[in-house]
């Protein structure tokens, strides 16, 4: 392994991306491809078959211009050849190392190393992507870069090294509804549609209320309802397909050996993560509110140096039971306590909290109802308006106070908020590199405060809401009592 570290010569990629990269760039120009082959066949000449010839050109010049290096401790990228672009980077820096391979990539046997170093840029340029390498060999780099060594691989090698913590289950399809992706891809296709159907002249010539012309025998009763189902159903196959593609065959591993986890994921384009122990922090419980009424939620890793772009990365379970969730966090964790503990609440002010910042937009908008009704002859449904809005906000101030509260266990701090989508966030206190105390106006006259525990990994933050002031300061010194401490002296 160590030879994949220590080779001081540039390096090209494996050749059969000669195949790989002018394929992409055929499907990257196919529209004007296709215009350029149009107007070539009508002119009658054979000059469109340059149109082909120039993306594959450029295909077969990202290959030769692109190489890379491991060497004394770091890792480079160079591409390009009118701008040249160099990456380097420590290779301690390296915080996940994802192996992607797309259809085209599996057909010809490569993968494409993405080494993640938590960076902020959000410059595609700026990201390290080996693009692509064997199999076999993007899997030794990847071994190498997470700081293997070779007894940990031979151990590794040996049968039951590594542990399976969980498999992914094709009865979890039934959460996929519950999630927005359906909604998110609805969008995006319906916008697209409504695209096409606007540059063919289809809006010119058709009007959509005649979806409900009495002359056709079409009524607003009939039509509405159907389409809402049409909707609800397109959504649900949209969510079910996305989540198949994204998830599928799910799996989620440890090897106690070279201390990793190891996440593979996807249908059509194979996706493999591997995460270091030592930059695994924490875990974030999310339960938005559709998957919680139907008894499940999801699981990421609070990993150390990665933002919020990668945060893909570090999804440990997708939209799944409640129980697997867990019990998956458990695993990871090492613990029971940090999942299973009890939150201290946050007392009678941070509840009336709760309730005064749900009521008040609730009984503006049944106000605003109400007068309209009175004032201005509006329709009669608008006066219960009000007793839904109330009901509401009793509701969802009952259930973000149900949520909110802390404790400090087994070495991590945990804080619970939300309704609408409840998070449990558990941070390891070694990995607390700060405290912020943030007081709104309202928040000192109320006497509380936002405990924030600063980070490397996630959101860079985890945060404990309307927490009592005295009670902040207490779980900060017995978290890490080193910087609270010379404050409070």
């Amino acid at each position: 392994m160590s030879e994949l570290l220590g080779d001081d010569h540039w390096q090209r990629l494996d050749p059969r991306m000669l195949l790989v990269h002018p394929i992409r760039e055929l499907f990257r120009f196919l529209p004007v491809l296709v215009g350029v082959f149009v107007a070539g066949t009508a002119s009658g000449g054979q000059w469109h078959l340059i149109g082909v010839a120039i993306p594959v050109g450029l295909g077969v010049l990202r290959y030769l211009t692109t190489s890379f290096r491991i060497t004394a401790g770091r890792i480079e990228l160079r591409r390009g050849l009118l701008n040249r672009h160099v990456l380097s980077t420590p290779v301690d820096r390296v915080r996940t190392v994802d192996l992607t391979a797309s259809p085209i990539h599996r057909l010809v046997g490569l993968t494409t190393v993405r080494v993640g170093t938590g960076t902020a840029s959000t410059d595609d340029d700026d990201r390290l992507d080996l693009d692509g390498l064997p199999v076999d060999r993007a899997r030794r780099l990847r071994e190498a870069l997470l700081h293997a060594t070779p007894e940990a691989r031979e151990q590794a090698s040996s049968a039951g090294n590594a542990r399976v913590v969980l498999r992914f289950d094709p009865a979890w399809i039934r959460f996929a509804p519950l999630t927005s992706s359906g909604l998110v891809i609805a969008a995006a296709v319906v916008g697209g549609l409504s695209q096409v159907l606007n540059s063919l002249g289809w809006f010119e010539h058709h009007d959509v209320r005649d979806l409900a012309d009495p002359v056709t025998g079409t009524s607003p009763w009939l039509a509405v309802p159907l389409g809402l189902v049409a909707l609800v159903a397109v959504v649900t196959a949209l969510s079910i397909g996305g989540y198949l593609v994204t998830n599928w065959g799910f799996t989620v591993t440890h090897t106690r050996a070279d201390g990793s986890w190891h996440l593979r994921r996807g249908l059509f384009t194979t996706r493999e993560t591997s995460l270091d122990d030592e930059r695994v922090s924490g875990v974030s419980i999310t339960e938005p509110l559709g998957l919680r009424l139907a008894g499940g939620g999801r699981l990421s890793a609070i990993v150390t140096g990665l933002d919020r772009k990668q945060q893909g990365s570090s999804v440990l379970v997708p939209p799944a039971p409640r129980a697997v969730v867990l019990r998956t966090a458990r695993a990871v964790l090492g613990v029971s306590g940090p999942v299973d503990a009890a939150l201290t609440g946050h007392g009678p002010r941070a509840r009336t909290r709760r309730f005064t910042r749900a009521l008040v937009p609730a009984c503006a908008l049944g106000l605003a109802a109400l007068m309209a009704y009175v004032f201005w002859d509006y329709p009669a449904w608008l006066a219960n308006i009000p007793l839904l809005a109330l009901a509401g906000g009793l509701a969802l101030a009952t259930d973000r106070t149900a949520a909110l509260g802390h404790t400090l266990v087994e070495g991590y701090v945990v804080a619970g908020s939300g309704s609408l989508v409840r998070r449990r966030e558990v941070l390891a206190v070694d990995d607390v590199i700060g405290w912020n105390f943030r007081s709104s106006w309202f928040q000192r006259r109320a006497g509380l405060t936002s405990l924030v525990a600063t980070t490397a990994g996630g959101r860079q933050s985890v945060t404990v809401i309307d927490v009592p002031e005295d009670a902040a300061v207490v779980l900060a010194g017995d978290a890490v009592p080193h910087l609270v401490g010379q404050f409070t002296a």
